[in-house]
């Protein structure tokens, strides 16, 4: 069975370790209040999907207050 001559440094393992690595799935924005979110899901700070209404939030309108 083959040994390694010599140990494999911290950088060449590193290097051949590059592409395992977790990745982040991918994130649209909500076009009516631009909060970050995953693709076909409803916006839960808004309620918003395909500028349409779903669900009903609390808003709280500090507008003329």
């Amino acid at each position: 069975m083959a040994v390694p001559f010599r140990r494999t440094s911290k950088t060449k393992k590193r290097m051949r370790r590059t592409h395992l690595k977790k990745t982040v799935p991918g994130m649209t924005v909500c076009p009516n209040c631009g909060e970050s979110l995953k693709p076909h899901r409803v916006c839960t700070k808004c309620g918003y999907y395909k500028n349409k209404e779903v669900i009903v939030t609390n808003k709280v309108e500090t507008e003329e207050e």
